[in-house]
Formats: C-alpha cells, structure tokens, sequence
C-alpha cells in the first residue's frame, strides 16, 4: 500500500485529493499539509473520514510519515519548494499544481540527477481535457487556423493555463497574423507560437477550453468542460500510482493514456 501526503490539502482540489486517496484501497493517506487551518483535523473541515491533522512543516510530516508518494496542489510560489524538498528526501512526487516554466521543469530534471525520486507533473488530470488536447493536435494538421478560449474560476492564478500552454505546445505553430490592429490592446489575447489564447475569469466557473480551428467555408470546435474537480481525480489517481515506476521527470497525463 502507497501512502500518500496532500500538500495544499485544506484546498479545494487537495480536499478532493484526499477523499480518492481515502477511498483507493491500494493507497493510505498518511499526512496533510498546508498553510491554512493548522492543527485541524481533516474530518473537522471536510465530509472525509480521516482524523489526520493539518500540518505546516512539509519535510517534517515527509520524514515522519515514511511518505512514499507528496501530491501537491498549491500555488506557483511555493510548488518548486515543496518539490525540491520531496526529492531531497527521495519521496516521488505528483504535482498538479500549474504556472511551472520549461525552466523549472529543466531545475526539476537537475535536482533529480543521482537521485531515485521521480516527478509526475501535469497541467490537466482530466482524462478528457487530455484527448482535447490530443485531439487538437491532430485537428491543426488539417486546420492551420486556430485559437484557444480558456475559461477558470476567479481564484486562479496563473493565466494563460497550463492546459492552454500545454494545447499550443501539442498544436504545430500555426500562420502568422499580419496587417492586425487592435485597437484595444490585449483585446486579442496573449499569443504563443503564433497562437492566440484568451483568458476568461469568473466566479461560477470550474476548468473549461474551447479550441477553435478555422478552414475554407467551416469552423471546428474542440471543447472539454470539468463542471466539479472531482473529474481530475482518477487521473491524479493514476500518476501516484504510476510514478514510482517512471524515471525523471514525466510531464502530462497522455504518458499514462493509450493516445
């Protein structure tokens, strides 16, 4: 049996984590972490079983637990500390976490030379937004023409998302705009490799993208909407169960799908 620490487990998603950690057999959850409501006890928060209490001191619960596996969903500010804690500890890590650069991800490959700890991160857990992606990948050979909507609650922190970077990233770079005018600036959104992206925040909102290719006479629609975060779980459930058997670094949930 894996035990598990949540960091960021006093959160939204990390609330969710717990509970699919909590009711996967092959796994025990073993210590909870995060910066808000220290010395509560889970089942005093949340409709979960688990009398855990929340802790402050990662690398004290990591050492304490004998943890196997650290799941973080925190925030951009602190996930590259808490990963580098998890490696020098030897722990594997899940990190669901989004806003990491392709220069942290090149310090996590440095950090994780010599050492056994492998990292499993992914800009999106939900199986479906995966095969958007995917699909759109495959879409952009035929459509050139494209642009990404992506939609999140108010709380978010990071824009453009992760699974919008990680969709222009899968998608070949698409015609450059010439002769273009805005004259609202930024009413175009950001732009990456030639791809513009927009950004939507709003309370009511959970996970949502919409991928629009544009050809000769037809437009196409890709779109994938989580309407409650429990759709990331299996996924988060498949890395922590697949990482200790992947070496280094691994990003993105399509590594664990048959796509």
């Amino acid at each position: 049996m894996l035990k598990i620490v949540v960091v960021g487990a006093a959160g939204k998603m990390g609330k969710e984590v717990c509970k699919a950690v909590e009711n996967d057999s092959e796994l025990k959850l073993v210590g909870v972490v995060d910066k808000n409501f220290i010395n509560k006890k889970l089942s005093e928060l949340f409709d979960i079983k688990s009398d855990l209490t929340i802790r402050e001191d990662l690398e004290d619960v990591l050492r304490t637990t004998s943890a196997d596996v650290m799941v973080d969903f925190t925030h951009p500010s602190s996930v590259m500390n808490n990963i580098k804690t998890a490696i020098k500890l030897n722990i594997h890590t899940v990190v669901g976490t989004t806003g990491l650069s392709s220069e942290n991800l090149d310090e996590v490959k440095s950090l994780q030379e010599n050492i056994k700890a492998n990292v499993f991160i992914a800009p999106n857990f939900a199986i479906g937004a995966v095969l958007m992606m995917r699909l759109s990948g495959i879409a952009a050979k035929y459509f050139p023409n494209v642009e990404i909507i992506e939609l999140h609650h108010d709380q978010k922190a990071d824009a453009p998302s992760g699974t919008a970077i990680k969709t222009a990233e899968m998608i070949e770079a698409a015609p450059a705009k010439t002769n273009e005018k805005e004259t609202i600036k930024g009413s175009r959104g950001g732009e990456y490799k030639n791809i513009h992206i927009h950004s939507v925040r709003l309370p009511g909102l959970v996970a949502h993208q919409e991928v629009i290719f544009g050809g000769q006479g037809q437009t196409l629609k890709i779109r994938h909407d989580s309407i409650d975060r429990t759709s990331f779980m299996p996924g988060v459930i498949m890395a922590i169960k697949a990482v200790k058997d992947r070496p280094g670094l691994t990003y993105g949930l399509e590594c664990l799908l048959e796509i």
